[in-house]
């Protein structure tokens, strides 16, 4: 019966975050768009803040816990950055191949491999202290202020692009009935995102220990993919509607995120120590994100082998994970 109950929590966790997340981006969004802000600015710090909510709550959740400590936490962020590019990046191109932007193989992925190494690095001791994740902090700052002045000399750059229609729909309404409805949907979106993360990192740890999982799995795996749903969702609607030109810009921008934001602002709040962190871990992140420069730079596409081979290789090492021994590794 325990069992039942907290994985009934779980799934609600999973599903406040999903909500939570694009219940705050909706609202801050329209906030934003009614107050004058540019879409630009926008797109790079409300929304992509937004999409990060999730492993962000979770991972303060989970190291501020003394009863869980801060595998789930590191586990979230190496696991969701996985996710976000063998998962979600190739269930994209396995619904329909797409291309990607000159600016995402020229730009943003160098900036993606360099933050990945550094962060590879600065777990070699298996910790984060708070000025380390002080400096990681400010790292995002500069690349969303660099992103910024960069899209504003160049117009055609796929980041001044506008906003969905639905967001710049309500740029008209200036009254203070609109301001406090956007205010309510941010609210509703803060509530979800604290009370999922709640649910889903307890429960979490509950079931890992009742099945005998080690939590840092948990983090890689369910809680990571959970944390990903927003990102999913958004994706395979885009995707559907052929919309697919900026997902590829938009899944290394979240990666970004997860590393200099996630951590960095986890860490500074407390120091990261992780004991379980394997280096085979560490190692998918970086090759699959290394993968992502022969796949793109070579037609700036990503088609439906390359979708297959990214998903086949995530579900192997969610395999892995759970039965190392499958793969003559002892557990």
């Amino acid at each position: 019966m325990d069992v039942i109950v907290h994985l009934a929590w779980l799934l609600l966790g999973l599903g406040l975050l999903s909500v939570g997340a694009d219940w705050l981006v909706r609202g801050a969004s329209e906030v934003a768009v009614r107050a004058g802000v540019a879409p630009l600015v926008v797109g790079l710090t409300v929304v992509a803040f937004g999409t990060s909510a999730p492993e962000l709550i979770v991972s303060l959740k989970a190291n501020l816990d003394p009863d869980t400590g801060a595998d789930i936490a590191v586990g979230n962020v190496i696991g969701s950055n996985i996710c976000n590019i063998a998962l979600v990046l190739g269930v994209a191109a396995l619904i329909r191949p797409f291309r990607v932007s000159s600016q995402v193989v020229k730009r943003e992925l160098p900036i993606l491999l360099l933050v990945t190494a550094v962060f590879i690095a600065v777990l070699r001791d298996h910790e984060i202290r708070q000025w380390e994740g002080a400096l990681m902090a400010a790292g995002i700052v500069v690349y969303v202020w660099a992103s910024i002045r960069i899209a504003r000399r160049a117009p055609d750059d796929p980041a001044s692009q506008e906003l969905p229609e639905e967001a710049l729909a309500v740029a008209s309404d200036h009254s203070l009935r609109g301001f406090v409805v956007s205010g309510l949907w941010i609210v509703a979106g803060l509530a979800g995102l604290l009370v999922g993360a709640d649910r889903l990192v307890e429960s979490g740890v509950v079931l890992a220990r009742l099945a005998g999982v080690p939590e840092l799995v948990i983090g890689l795996t369910l809680v990571a993919i959970g944390t990903s749903l927003p990102e999913l969702a958004t994706t395979i609607a885009a995707t559907r509607k052929g919309q697919a030109d900026l997902i590829a810009g938009n899944l290394i921008g979240s990666n970004l995120f997860n590393i200099l934001a996630v951590m960095g602002i986890t860490a500074a709040v407390k120091t990261i120590s992780v004991a379980a962190l394997s280096a085979v871990d560490l190692a998918v992140m970086a090759v699959v994100t290394v993968l992502l420069v022969p796949f793109l730079a070579k037609g700036m596409r990503l088609n439906r082998i390359e979708g297959g081979l990214l998903v086949a290789g995530y579900l192997a090492y969610c395999v892995w994970l759970v039965k190392p021994e499958w793969f003559g590794v002892s557990g």
